[in-house]
């Protein structure tokens, strides 16, 4: 079956979630690849969102976090207030999932302003429960399209810590949630280094170059000496997720 570039991101961000993870989900694409995960091979899958929603089960796909939908079927729902503390400063969140308008080679996220925060060129939504997230759940999944725009080196602001300067600043920071693991775009996965927590590209999707990712990304991203290939979207996977989105609304045309 034909796909597009949206399709097979989205579908390679779902791979990443496991079954029986507990994942707080953001709005958005991070919205999508989470309730595709759990109809394909991650039943058990907990999704938490921020509006108060504990074990979400929607049967379609939700516009919003206060979308009536996530409540029914849901296994609880609480305030605001407890998602944040007796869930995620207790430690109970295995998967952050996150997107962003820029995220730079240390994984720190932009949603706040683009240009000089005094004097924005644009204002853009803000942070919402992004920080608290990025800085306590076990691990983070970045989502977004792959542009020059949206991987500056630096982020004009960090709304969302990733590994600030490096591995080294997060863990003197005291942040406790691991810190960014993967970034999925319409272009690859890039991964961390372990020692730097500078990012690197370890997978492309069919038909992607490696010159094509530098050429979209603002500075010389290292490259995995284990290049892979992420595999093509099943018929399976493609039903799913054209079916959650018929309109494709996050999709695009």
């Amino acid at each position: 079956m034909e796909y597009t570039k949206s399709e097979l991101m989205v579908i390679n961000a779902a791979r990443e979630l496991k079954d029986g993870e507990i994942v707080f989900v953001g709005i958005g694409l991070p919205n999508l690849a989470a309730n595709l995960a759990k109809r394909l091979h991650a039943p058990k899958l907990r999704m938490i969102y921020e509006s108060g929603v504990i074990g979400a089960n929607p049967t379609r796909m939700p516009l919003s976090i206060a979308d009536p939908c996530l409540v029914t079927g849901a296994q609880s729902v609480c305030s605001m207030f407890d998602v944040f503390t007796l869930y995620l400063q207790a430690g109970r969140i295995d998967v952050g999932f996150l997107e962003g308008a820029q995220i730079d080679k240390f994984g720190n996220i932009n949603s706040t302003v683009i240009g000089d925060y005094r004097a924005p060129k644009v204002r853009l939504p803000g942070s919402g429960g992004a920080c608290d997230i990025a800085s306590l759940a076990k691990r983070i999944l970045i989502i977004t399209r792959h542009e020059k725009r949206r991987f500056p080196e630096r982020v004009d602001f960090i709304t969302s810590p990733g590994f600030l300067s490096g591995r080294w600043e997060r863990e003197k920071l005291g942040l406790e949630g691991g810190g960014p693991d993967k970034v999925i775009t319409d272009l690859g996965i890039m991964e961390f280094d372990k020692e730097t927590g500078e990012m690197i590209l370890t997978h492309i999707h069919p038909g992607v170059t490696v010159e094509e990712v530098k050429q979209n990304t603002g500075w010389d991203i290292k490259v995995s000496k284990d290049l892979k290939v992420t595999r093509e979207p099943s018929e399976r996977e493609l039903k799913l997720l054209r079916e959650l989105d018929p309109k494709r609304i996050y999709l695009g045309r």
